[in-house]
């Protein structure tokens, strides 16, 4: 790149790199056109697929024991069980394809020349083929997947099984459901797992991956482990809904006659790009921008709702993009953070027409879009989605464990989030005309609380100083 004028063409597989270390230095990455072909451009080429689904389903105890909630044997799935060394798994790999089998129905027979399991289904009798590719014994395993190789009928098989196989490269056009019990460390890998269903077949329109979670259980001592890794699988499937989603574009509205343009939509208020380099990254590092965000820690543990939405928009989302673009000035920085945070609100809340008004459902409430302003989104919480499938699928008790867990970890109080939290302590105690505890039912009432001796601590500091 120095020392010749070749045109380079750089190129990953993937929307979220899982290298330990950049290919490529910030400065050198930044030289490059970026350009990005998605899900949605990917799925309008297709002739029968059209859709793609992301879905959670929690589970206590064993996972081998809710299995067949998700598992549909009517549908062509790769269910990848969890890896030994995980939490989810009984740590007996074989026993749990054994498990799995006895759910579904009794074993007629194993062909010896083939490798291919048929079981006789509980209920019907109907006769699923599976592949067992968690099997060890090579001379087993190699049977199985030459028979995978040479398979181009869609009554070859119905179910495979595996734990490190049937990812990357793998292919099996008819697969409609990618099952995948707990959590997966890689976005990639998630992608990678996704891409399995997501070939063009004549037997589906939509492909679903399901994500099966373990719930924390109370009397577990590794509580902690469970919520954090709850909360990532979530941030995982919903960073990929993200992905999927539509694309919008934003300009700030300039007057009561300035009219958007289809998939236009323009906020009051809105900072719009000043530069090439943030154009550059709205248009093609928006993605991998939001990865970071919604991996990093503090956002993970702010994001069910225990941060006041301001603080996570104004306050932690600007500190992740400095670290990300170290070369933004605070204008460029504040220009990114409003188009990530519009991006998502929108993305995350349902939009309705009705005649030809547009509506977005933000925090519960449907709001006219051409009457939106960048200061009403920033006291939304943009990834609010992940909190109401915590609340809609898990009970009361795990929440309240996922609370305590959250704040036993918190994240340290500083003068720019005190700042934001001010007003709204005051409005409270106007309103309820009495003190903020540390002991209220309400996380956001307790962060109001710790603000308010956070305020008394510097307040002090500031005196015996002078």
């Amino acid at each position: 790149m120095q020392n010749s004028s070749a045109h380079i063409i750089a190129m990953t597989g993937s929307y979220f790199r899982g290298d330990a270390v950049p290919v490529l230095s910030p400065e050198d990455e930044a030289k490059f056109t970026k350009v990005t072909y998605n899900y949605n451009e990917q799925l309008n080429g297709y002739t029968y697929l059209k859709s793609l689904g992301i879905g959670y389903h929690f589970y206590q105890g064993k996972y081998t024991d809710a299995i067949m909630d998700v598992l549909d044997t009517d549908k062509k799935t790769i269910l990848h069980i969890p890896n030994v060394n995980s939490g989810e798994s009984t740590k007996q790999k074989h026993d749990e394809v054994g498990f799995i089998l006895d759910a579904i129905g009794d074993l007629e027979k194993q062909d010896s020349e083939t490798g291919v399991i048929y079981i006789k289904r509980h209920g019907d009798g109907k006769i699923i083929k599976v592949a067992d590719l968690v099997e060890d014994e090579p001379r087993k395993r190699d049977l199985i997947v030459e028979y995978l190789r040479k398979s181009n009928k869609l009554e070859d098989m119905d179910l495979i099984i595996a734990l490190g196989m049937a990812k990357e490269g793998f292919d099996w056009p008819f697969c409609e459901h990618a099952l995948t019990v707990g959590y997966r460390g890689s976005l990639t890998e998630i992608i990678q797992i996704i891409g399995r269903a997501t070939r063009d077949s004549s037997n589906k329109t939509h492909a679903q991956f399901t994500n099966l979670i373990a719930q924390p259980d109370a009397e577990d001592e590794l509580v902690k482990v469970s919520v954090n890794n709850m909360l990532k699988a979530i941030t995982a499937s919903l960073l990929m809904e993200q992905v999927l989603a539509p694309n919008w574009s934003f300009r700030t509205k300039v007057g009561p006659d300035d009219k958007p343009k289809p998939g236009e939509i323009l906020p009051h208020g809105f900072k719009e790009p000043s530069s090439k380099r943030v154009k550059e990254i709205i248009e093609s590092d928006l993605n991998d921008l939001k990865a970071s965000i919604l991996q990093d820690p503090d956002m993970i543990k702010a994001m069910p709702g225990n941060i006041d939405a301001q603080v996570m928009n104004q306050v932690l989302i600007p500190k992740i993009i400095r670290i990300k673009y170290p070369d933004l000035d605070e204008e460029q920085v504040e220009e990114v953070r409003q188009y990530v945070v519009v991006d998502s609100a929108i993305k995350n809340g349902e939009i309705k027409e009705v005649g030809d008004k547009r509506f977005v459902r933000m925090a519960g409430t449907f709001v006219n879009i051409d009457d939106i302003h960048i200061d009403l989104i920033d006291r939304v919480n943009p990834f609010q989605k992940a909190f109401e499938v915590l609340s809609k699928s898990v009970t009361t008790q795990v929440l309240r464990i996922i609370q305590e867990t959250i704040e036993a970890t918190r994240i340290q109080m500083d003068f720019e989030e005190a700042k934001i939290l001010w007003p709204k302590i005051q409005e409270f105690v106007k309103m309820y005309n009495k003190e903020l505890s540390m002991q209220s039912n309400d996380p956001l009432e307790r962060r109001m609380a710790e603000c308010v001796i956070y305020l008394k601590e510097e307040k002090r500091k500031r005196i015996a100083n002078g």
